[in-house]
């Protein structure tokens, strides 16, 4: 991530979302990201991107 101008780079490698551009770049200037329902075990996998649109 890099923070130029105080601006923050969203990567995503997820193709199916609508939000998804080249390079691996989200192409939203912000990103919501929520728990999982019923998951609490501190790892990587206990949030989402709630941003997330399908493409097709």
């Amino acid at each position: 991530m890099s923070c130029k101008d105080n601006r923050q780079s969203i990567h995503c490698s997820v193709e199916s979302c609508q939000h998804h551009a080249v390079n691996g770049m989200c192409s939203l200037s912000d990103i919501q990201v929520s728990p999982k329902q019923n998951c609490c075990d501190g790892k990587a996998d206990e949030s989402q991107c709630s941003s997330y649109k399908c493409r097709w």
